[in-house]
Order: structure tokens, then C-alpha cells, then sequence
């Protein structure tokens, strides 16, 4: 077959680049390609390159690239296009360096998002911003395309202001400009700039949705999070994996059955319970709200179950004070030879504190450490000194704390306090509460358990002096609260706080039920002495 010139003989092996349908029919094409002298062609490479990339041949793209003597820009773009699709982020870096040293052609609009997406997963914020230097020194001055994966890469480097500064020169913004914004925001926590910024947004997507709904999760605030997704339900957007995993943690802390078992049967009805998150999410849930049972079934169902999963089920029975469950689980993953994590020993430490077994507590510090090279955290500490605490060790509990490579916090000195009632040890007592009366000098609750120690101990003049102290005192108490949800929505009810609505009728029946209940002592009791 003749051919008028090289375009139309690189034209003509186009097709079968793109058509071919076996390894050996690849092979015979590239050695063809070779033969009539097109090893050299910066066109047929990329072509090549492009395929290499779709196939995950690494080392044949690499192969091919380095053939070419004086390869053009879009060549270069394609090996880099396909080493970021393929997570070779440094090697990104190292072409787009060689580009700049050797290439006569200079990087452009193809060029930039792959290099600030290797910047920001290697995590070179100083070659991140070289990059953007190189942005207004060569590239277009405005394109969406990089300037989306600029705002992505100083959202991934926690540079909010220099995100913002990039959103705010874009002469044109699509959604993927507003949810990289927003979902930075929102995974750092600042939910009031994000709450701000998603209400001005002019289109809102699942992604915008989910952002909000994770935020607030990942910040505490629960209540708000299943505001938001009960918001994307009204405005008519269906729930994905990612945002019923965002949500049903708030289902677990707020205890909205209702909502997370609709969300099971959503999941089910939509086959999400193929995807092992959304299943991890659901058993925490169902441990969270008291239904072990439901949580052992879906758990017991799984294919596939990922460390998360074993954890999780674990951390539901230390939940159930179900100790030997937990043990037992623990052994069955060790079996199925999924390696623990350090939420896995945290579950397992757990289980042992609420049933006193302190020796399998020791055991599994160990083991954490020895033989999984896991380094406790302040965490794994706590529940080791709440284990011994509780089942009287209190001495081997206060060594832990001088030797351990952290500082204690006040939770560890507060599960000290709470023993040393149980145990009559005013030693160990003092000491925690010397501890605790520098990191929180205003909680009133820990002056209250050493006067509770004090009584119990019949010294009534420390009782008194730790009464007058708490009376003169800036001291501060956390408000009783409680939590009810009625059709699908979640109330939270705090002492004090009569700002809800319908008070008056809900402070209504409250007395109608304690004039009930007078009336019934009087009937039992035939006076009112004992109320």
C-alpha cells in the first residue's frame, strides 16, 4: 500500500490503535509501526502512550517515551496523563522537569492539572506553588479546567486563603469550582464559611450536598447534619453510598432509629449493601442505637468484610458489654488473617474495662505493640489505665501514667477519680484530682466525686471545704440533656432551656404526669410523707 507523505501513513495505524483486541495483535501493530519508521514520530508515540495508559502498561509507555529523541509537548502530556492516572505522581514531576530542561515547547492547559494533582498527593506544597508560578509565567492565564485543579491542590494543602484567592480571580465557574471550595471548607471544619458558600451556590449536586452533611458529622454537630440530608431529600436528590455514610454516624450519636433503618432498607432497595462501607456504617449504627442483633446479622451477611468491619463489630460488643463476644470476633479475624488496626486493640480494651478483665487488657497492649507494631495512642492509654482502674489495680494504673510517652489528659485522671470511690483510695484520689484541677479548674463534677470520696470516707470537714470551694468557685456544669425523635426528626431537650417550641404544652403534660403520679402515692401510701 502506497502512502503520500508520513501524516497519512500515521493516519493510517490510528484505527487499529484504537480497535485492537488482544496483547499479540498489540505487539504485531507496534512492531509494524517500528518497521515503517514511526518509532521517532512524537504523533504515533502519543498515540502508543495513550493505549499503554488504558492498558496499565507502565513500562512499555515508559519504553516508547524514551525512544524519542526530541519528543513535542502533547507527548509529554501523555505520559504524564498516564502516570497520574496510574499514581506514579513522582515520575509526573520528574517528566514535567525534563519538559522545562529540554523541551523547546512549554508546558500548557494539559500540562498543569496533572502536576498540581502529583503535587498535592506527594505532598510538595513548595512544588505545588513552583507549579503555579510556572501557571502565570507560561500557561493560559484563564482555564477552568486547571484552575479547578489549583483550587483542589490548596484545598488539599489546608491553604484556604490561597484557594479562595484562585475562585475569586476565575473569570468562569462551573460546579466542580464551587465543590472543591466547599468540600475544603467543609473537611476542615469551618462549617459557617461553607454553610455561607453553599447557600450562594447557584447549582447544587450530591457532592455539595454530601460535603455539608460530612462536615458537620466530622465537627459533632448532628443535628445539623441529617438537617442537610433531609434538605437533599426535598430537593429531590437521591442519596449515594458516600452520603449515607456521611450521615448515618449522626444516626448512631443522636439514636435516630427510625431514619437509619430507612436508610437500610434504601440501601438495600438501591444494592448499596454490595459496597462495604455503607455495611460498616449500618452496624455502628445498629450497635450505637441498642440493636446488637440487627448489627451481628448485617455483619454476619457481609462477603466481604474489611478490618473497619471487624472493628466495628467489636467495638458493638465492648458497646453491649459483651466481653467474650468481642474476644471471640477478635480470634475469628485473626483466622480470616485481616491484620488489626489501632481501632481494632481500642475496641478489644474496651470490651476488657467493662467486665474487669485486666490481664487479656495487658495482653492485648502488648500484642498491639509487639506484634503488630502499633503505637498506642493517648487513646489505647486511657482504656489500658480504665481497665486496671476498675478492677482495683489503681497503683499499676497511676505508674502507667508517669511512663507513658504522652501526656495524660483529663479523661484518664477523671477514670482514676471515679475508681478511687469504688476502692476507698484517697491517695490515688488526690493525685488525679491535683492533675484534673489544672487541665479543667472550672468542671464542677470532679470537686463533686472528691467530696463524694470524702463523705464516703466520713471526712466531714473535707466534705465541707470541698462544698464551699465549689459554692465560691467560677465553677461550670454541663446541663442535663435528652433526646426523643419524632417522625424522623430528632429534639434535643436541655435543663434550663425552655426556648423549644410548644414548651408550654410540653411543660404542661410534664405536670399533668407529676399530679398522676402524687395521686398514686397517696393511694398506695394513704399521705404525701414520702414525696
Amino acid at each position: 500500500m502506497a502512502f503520500h507523505g508520513i501524516r497519512e501513513l500515521e493516519n493510517y495505524f490510528v484505527p487499529f490503535l484504537q480497535r485492537f483486541k488482544s496483547l499479540g495483535e498489540w505487539k504485531k501493530i507496534h512492531a509494524s509501526i517500528i518497521v515503517h519508521g514511526l518509532s521517532q514520530s512524537s504523533f504515533m508515540v502519543t498515540k502508543m502512550v495513550d493505549v499503554c495508559d488504558k492498558i496499565g502498561d507502565m513500562e512499555c509507555a515508559t519504553r516508547l517515551f524514551k525512544q524519542v529523541a526530541n519528543p513535542n509537548v502533547f507527548l509529554y502530556n501523555s505520559i504524564i496523563r498516564a502516570y497520574a492516572h496510574n499514581s506514579l505522581y513522582r515520575d509526573v514531576i520528574r517528566i514535567y522537569r525534563q519538559l522545562l530542561r529540554k523541551s523547546l515547547d512549554l508546558p500548557d492547559r494539559f500540562t498543569f492539572p496533572f502536576m498540581f494533582k502529583s503535587c498535592a498527593s506527594i505532598g510538595s506544597y513548595y512544588l505545588g506553588k513552583q507549579a503555579h508560578g510556572h501557571l502565570c509565567k507560561f500557561g493560559p492565564k484563564f482555564h477552568l479546567v486547571t484552575e479547578n485543579a489549583l483550587i483542589d491542590m490548596y484545598m488539599k494543602f489546608d491553604d484556604l486563603a490561597d484557594a479562595h484567592k484562585v475562585f475569586d480571580e476565575m473569570s468562569v465557574r462551573d460546579v466542580i469550582s464551587w465543590n472543591s471550595l466547599l468540600s475544603g471548607y467543609a473537611r476542615l471544619g469551618q462549617m459557617k464559611k461553607a454553610k455561607a458558600l453553599f447557600h450562594s451556590m447557584p447549582d447544587k449536586t450530591i457532592v455539595s450536598w454530601t460535603a455539608m452533611i460530612s462536615g458537620y458529622t466530622g465537627i459533632g454537630c448532628y443535628v445539623e447534619a441529617m438537617e442537610f440530608f433531609r434538605g437533599m431529600q426535598l430537593a429531590g436528590i437521591e442519596p449515594d453510598e458516600i452520603s449515607l455514610i456521611s450521615v448515618l454516624p449522626s444516626c448512631a450519636h443522636l439514636g435516630s432509629l427510625e431514619l437509619g433503618k430507612w436508610i437500610h432498607m434504601y440501601a438495600d432497595r438501591k444494592g448499596f449493601l454490595k459496597q462495604t462501607g455503607v455495611c460498616n456504617a449500618l452496624i455502628e449504627m445498629y450497635s450505637k442505637c441498642g440493636l446488637i442483633s440487627q448489627a451481628i446479622e448485617l455483619f454476619s451477611r457481609m462477603k466481604r468484610k474489611d478490618v473497619i468491619s471487624w472493628s466495628t463489630m467489636i467495638s458493638g460488643y465492648a458497646h453491649h458489654g459483651n466481653a467474650h463476644q468481642a474476644i471471640e470476633t477478635f480470634n475469628e479475624m485473626q483466622r480470616a488473617k485481616v491484620k488489626p488496626n489501632g481501632i481494632t486493640f481500642l475496641g478489644l480494651l474496651s470490651a476488657c474495662s467493662h467486665v474487669g478483665l485486666w490481664q487479656q487488657g495487658l495482653k492485648y497492649f502488648d500484642m498491639m505493640r509487639e506484634d503488630y507494631q502499633i503505637e498506642p495512642k493517648i487513646e489505647h492509654y486511657g482504656c489500658l489505665i480504665d481497665v486496671l482502674a476498675r478492677a482495683g489495680k489503681l497503683e499499676q494504673a497511676v505508674e502507667i501514667t508517669k511512663t507513658m510517652p504522652v501526656k495524660p489528659d483529663s479523661k484518664i485522671w477523671g477514670s482514676l477519680l471515679s475508681s478511687c470511690r469504688t476502692r476507698g483510695n484517697l491517695d490515688v484520689a488526690l493525685v488525679a484530682m491535683h492533675h484534673l484541677a489544672e487541665l479543667e479548674p472550672e468542671d464542677m463534677g470532679n470537686y463533686v466525686q472528691l467530696s463524694n470520696i470524702y463523705a464516703d470516707l466520713g471526712k466531714w470537714e473535707d466534705v465541707s471545704r470541698m462544698r464551699k470551694l465549689i459554692r465560691n468557685g467560677n465553677m461550670k456544669r454541663t446541663p442535663g440533656c435528652s433526646l426523643i425523635e419524632v417522625n424522623n426528626v430528632v429534639q434535643e431537650f436541655v435543663a434550663g432551656d425552655d426556648s423549644k417550641p410548644f414548651w408550654t404544652e410540653v411543660s404542661s403534660v410534664l405536670q399533668l404526669f407529676s399530679v398522676h403520679q402524687a395521686q398514686d402515692v397517696i393511694k398506695n401510701n394513704g399521705n404525701l410523707a414520702i414525696l
